[in-house]
């Protein structure tokens, strides 16, 4: 279906103005929320522009927002009661973007909130760029739904196919979108890390004394939501086979969600943190060790980097994101993605050999340098520019 031509520039004596919609923009804390609260701050305070977010909300919202939210009917998703389902485009949303008159459309979710967000941006002859922060159809087998798979993955692309310019976490995700035929509208929105925030000098011996972990033996990390799809039965049963080897070793769970209670039965010595933010979360990661990230179903892995930077040696799942962020045998090790025995294998053979574990955790902490926040955002608003810079644009189908 042809559309209009863009406006080829924002309207002269005025910032840049944008439309985001996302699915969960600060009722639950995930990493694609923090990815985005970071790139409408940097919008705001370092380029000027005026961001007004479209999202769910909850009563009660897990931080404070960047930008002017508003809030979009939603309904909590059955069995998922950390989450919420936008109900699409209301009558009163499309006016409020009507008159806030964006010079780009951003969609951060392929729900119907981001579909009818498009459709919008088709109509009042804007760009639409969307952001890729899950890998959604590498859910369904967890839920036991890998049967609609094909058709999950048809309507996914057609999603995409409906944008201006597509943002991927990383250039693996991004070639393999340009194959399935998004062709040259594929850019790369990577993640960045705050490394004075994750720094191993936020290490407290004492915190972790009164853990009850011994100063001499390394401790094994879990780091992210408690979510089934994040490997967390891997993770256990990881753990139960280093201990069948080698004897109990020490376990610090940072974070919460809804499969905590499976997790604390299963993992009973592990100690469980909660829900952390801040400095009180980066210098309870800085006294861990080794990251284990079993999930395989993340698109960057902002846990991943967040522990490199606070100096921990990551063993993760073989990933696109982790083959991305990591060198094995360098900067960290991978994994066969559900391989229990090798991933106890690995952390093995670093508790066995400590000049190697300091090794991985030094070279761990290097790399991340190579991930700024300010310059990954920078790419972000160059991508904003190209668009709004387009007189006019081939049709997409929407």
């Amino acid at each position: 279906m042809a559309f209009d031509a863009f406006a080829p520039h924002p309207a002269p004596g005025r910032p840049l103005r944008v439309a985001l919609f996302s699915g969960n923009y600060n009722y639950t804390v995930d990493g694609a929320n923090k990815a985005l609260n970071r790139l409408v701050q940097h919008l705001e305070d370092v380029e000027g522009a005026r961001v007004r977010v479209y999202s769910p909300t909850a009563p009660v919202a897990a931080f404070a927002p960047r930008g002017e939210l508003v809030s979009a009917p939603s309904f909590q998703i059955p069995g998922r009661p950390d989450y919420r389902m936008a109900m699409g485009l209301s009558p009163a949303i499309r006016r409020d973007v009507a008159a806030f008159a964006p010079d780009i459309v951003h969609v951060s979710a392929p729900d119907l909130l981001g579909a009818g967000a498009v459709k919008l941006a088709r109509r009042m002859g804007v760009p639409a760029v969307a952001s890729l922060h899950t890998l959604f159809e590498t859910y369904l087998d967890y839920y036991g739904l890998g049967w609609l798979r094909p058709a999950v993955e048809q309507r996914l692309r057609a999603f995409y196919a409906s944008c201006d310019y597509v943002l991927a976490p990383t250039p693996a995700i991004a070639a393999r979108l340009r194959a399935e035929g998004l062709g040259d509208r594929m850019r790369v929105w990577a993640r960045g890390v705050d490394r004075e925030l994750f720094d191993p000098a936020r290490r407290d011996m004492a915190w972790r004394r009164a853990q009850g972990f011994d100063d001499a033996r390394p401790v094994i990390v879990s780091f992210g939501r408690l979510v089934m799809e994040k490997g967390l039965a891997t993770f256990a049963d990881t753990i139960d086979a280093i201990e069948a080897a080698s004897g109990p070793v020490q376990v610090l769970v940072v974070g919460d969600g809804p499969a905590r209670p499976w997790m604390e039965q299963r993992l009973p010595r592990a100690v469980f943190t909660g829900f952390l933010s801040g400095e009180a979360l980066a210098s309870a990661i800085a006294a861990g060790d080794i990251l284990l990230n079993p999930s395989k179903t993340e698109t960057f892995g902002n846990v991943t980097l967040e522990a490199m930077a606070a100096g921990l040696a990551p063993v993760c799942a073989d990933a696109p994101n982790n083959r991305f962020l990591l060198t094995h045998g360098r900067t960290g090790l991978i994994c066969p993605a559900d391989d229990a025995a090798a991933y106890a294998q690995a952390i093995r053979g670093l508790i066995d050999t400590p000049a190697a574990l300091q090794g991985l955790q030094a070279a761990a902490r290097a790399e991340s340098a190579a991930y700024s926040w300010s310059r990954i955002l920078d790419a972000v608003v160059g991508v904003y520019r190209e668009a709004t810079a387009i007189d006019t644009v081939q049709a997409r189908a929407a």
